[in-house]
């Protein structure tokens, strides 16, 4: 990856290209746990991607959720918070609220919120995360990729609010029933 990213740089410089470069090796940084390393790869990205296509693109979303991602997981919650919602409003603006990448918007911000305990804040986002997987499986006739994960990170998020097996198995039947799905399989 740093091989690819100095190849990258040295033909392009700040390109988007250069950014997606940035982003791949900072990601592989974040899971290794060097937070010091991966956040001047993703400020540098995020950067690239504003200069070059525009603060309200979806490739400076992606960014801003990337390192909204490794400021959550080096406890700068507020700093998070601030952009992945930022990300979010791109994405909404950019595709409209029933898009999956949408989702997966939501999913970083409802994960930040369960992650500090404010449970009544991430569940109209988790359950709106999950209308829409399911609001694709819908219009493709398959399921999302996410779609398992966002049901069990619902029920996840419901126990945790206190709700019991038939609070949840209600909560999951609304939400299918909102998509025009029957709740087959809850």
């Amino acid at each position: 990856m740093r091989r690819a990213l100095a190849i990258d740089d040295a033909s392009f410089g700040d390109h988007p290209i250069v950014a997606i470069s940035l982003n791949n090796l900072a990601r592989l940084l974040l899971e290794i746990h060097r937070f010091g390393e991966a956040e001047p790869l993703m400020r540098r990205a995020l950067a690239i991607d504003e200069a070059s296509l525009g603060d309200n693109h979806p490739s400076v979303a992606i960014s801003l959720n990337n390192l909204g991602s490794l400021l959550q997981a080096s406890d700068r919650i507020c700093e998070a918070e601030l952009l992945m919602r930022r990300a979010l409003a791109i994405h909404e603006a950019s595709f409209g609220d029933d898009h999956p990448e949408v989702a997966i918007s939501l999913s970083n911000l409802a994960r930040l919120l369960h992650a500090t305990g404010r449970f009544a804040e991430a569940e109209p986002l988790t359950r709106r995360l999950l209308v829409v997987f399911l609001k694709f499986e819908r219009a493709t006739g398959h399921a999302h990729q996410y779609r398992d994960v966002s049901i069990r990170n619902y029920q996840t998020l419901l126990s945790s609010m206190g709700r019991d097996r038939g609070g949840i198995r209600l909560a999951l039947r609304d939400a299918f029933r909102e998509a025009g799905l029957p709740a087959i399989g809850t």
